[in-house]
């Protein structure tokens, strides 16, 4: 089973607002609204949307302040990869390139349309499903390099115990050693067990990216 994309659309015109959503839930996508800037920041809090389509001017916080405290405020470092779409009856460069600055994905002046809006909805949402497999792709080189690491490090730390072993000068003395061998053993085996879940969590995320990649290209047709 494939979870719906969710989008969050913010906008103060109502009827921005229904359309967005009658016509984005028709294409299978789950719809959230927000009629101002502070309703949206508790929105993403809320239900972590896959995709933001904000409008600039708006009451108490512009487009340009929510994209701003998304970005880059440590409050929502966990939600600073969600991309964002801006929308803006201004249609100033300065103003595009300021929005683009701060870190919104693609800008859209209005009046729009639609089509339009849905294609680069999906191009939005398919370059930041890539950016999500690149790094899943390194995380699982990183826990894999570790892992080598790791193994690498017990082998010579192996060695060193049988060459003490074999060095003592009496029973007890091997005795102690094996037992702090025998440590350094379990210590690897939580270790390797730890990686091993690590590496298990990151082929499931993979595997869910791949998944919704399909729906995606399936859905475009």
């Amino acid at each position: 089973m494939v979870i719906k994309k969710r989008i969050l659309v913010v906008d103060d015109e109502q009827i921005n607002l229904e359309f967005f959503e009658v016509m984005l839930s028709k294409l299978g996508f789950d719809v959230h609204k927000a009629e101002n800037g502070q309703q949206a920041l508790e929105a993403v809090r809320r239900i972590h949307p896959d995709l933001i389509i904000l409008d600039n001017i708006m009451p108490k916080l512009s487009g340009w302040e929510v994209t701003k405290i998304i970005k880059s405020s440590p409050e929502y470092a966990d939600f600073s990869d969600t991309p964002i779409i801006m929308f803006s009856a201004l249609d100033d460069v300065k103003d595009k390139v300021e929005g683009l600055e701060l870190g919104a994905d693609d800008y859209i002046t209005k009046p729009f349309n639609f089509a339009e809006v849905l294609a680069r909805i999906r191009a939005v949402l398919r370059s930041h499903e890539l950016l999500s497999q690149i790094e899943n792709r390194e995380k699982r080189l990183r826990v894999g390099d570790d892992t080598v690491a790791e193994l690498a490090a017990a082998i010579s730390k192996t060695k060193g115990a049988l060459d003490r072993i074999a060095l003592a000068q009496d029973l007890e003395s091997a005795i102690r050693l094996a037992g702090e061998a025998s440590d350094d053993f379990d210590a690897l085996d939580r270790r390797i067990a730890s990686l091993r879940n690590e590496s298990d969590d990151l082929r499931k995320e993979a595997s869910d990216i791949g998944a919704d990649r399909r729906e995606s290209r399936h859905g475009a047709r």
